[in-house]
């Protein structure tokens, strides 16, 4: 829980606090990123056993689904947000004007709807997953492991109950980009539950970039993929690209927004 006060009224509204705090840069070991990656890119939140790489390789078409108030407010949030992840990424993301033409929907309900909503879009058995959670994501590949669809529910009225209006948003997205799993290992990072802040981590943004290096492709194993990511973060280390990971990641529109 943050515990310092919030400095204005839309703080309160988005559930967000910024705050500071001495940083623990043990992420920055080469072997902490490797390590990360796996848990978070290569593993499921139900299952820890191996899997591939998982991601876009197509663009990426999102329909907002508005049933509750604060439309403008959870459009503006939400375009922020990707906005950033299709500059980490490199990976063009449009928004659309039907959810025909649409390869991720993102739907914005209430509480008291959100379980019809993870039945329509998740089917039955993703239903028992909803008690406990306080927003949820899914996503699809094809035989390949390309993420061809994906669906983020967002039920508002809870969200701000529990302070987390934003940190589903980013949370949720970031995702069903091809980062399914929630780790207790990797911090900090939006993936792992005792991490405070709401946002991208410095971590969390070189994670999407090792995903989205033109060297990984859908379907690569733990032992395929390792080798990339070892040569890739040795010229990150000589270019000083794992350095600046906590400032840079903060170019991001939501940050200012947020007070970071």
């Amino acid at each position: 829980m943050c515990r310092l006060f919030c400095r204005t009224a839309l703080f309160w509204v988005l559930g967000v606090c910024s705050f500071t705090a001495n940083a623990d840069y043990r992420w920055q070991d080469p072997r902490y990123l490797i390590k990360a990656f796996t848990q978070v890119a290569l593993r499921n939140e139900y299952s820890q056993q191996g899997q591939v790489v998982r991601r876009w390789e197509k663009p990426i078409r999102v329909w907002l689904d508005h049933h509750v108030g604060d439309k403008g407010l959870h459009t503006d949030l939400v375009r922020m947000h990707i906005a950033h992840l299709s500059s980490l990424m490199q990976r063009p993301i449009s928004f659309v004007s039907s959810p025909e033409q649409a390869n991720l929907k993102i739907v914005f309900t209430q509480q008291r709807d959100w379980k019809a909503q993870v039945r329509q879009l998740f089917g039955e058995k993703a239903e028992k997953a909803v008690h406990g959670a306080v927003c949820m994501a899914n996503f699809h590949v094809n035989g390949h492991y390309e993420i061809e669809r994906a669906s983020v529910i967002i039920p508002v009225d809870q969200a701000r109950m529990h302070g987390k209006l934003v940190a589903c948003i980013v949370e949720e997205i970031t995702q069903v980009m091809g980062l399914p799993n929630d780790s207790d290992e990797v911090y900090p990072s939006i993936f792992n539950d005792k991490t405070p802040e709401s946002l991208l981590s410095g971590l969390d943004g070189l994670l999407l970039k090792m995903l989205y290096s033109p060297k990984l492709k859908s379907g690569m194993t733990e032992s395929e993929v390792r080798p990339h990511l070892e040569k890739m973060i040795v010229q990150w280390q000589g270019d000083g690209t794992i350095k600046a990971a906590s400032r840079e990641i903060k170019r991001g529109e939501l940050y200012p927004l947020l007070g970071y």
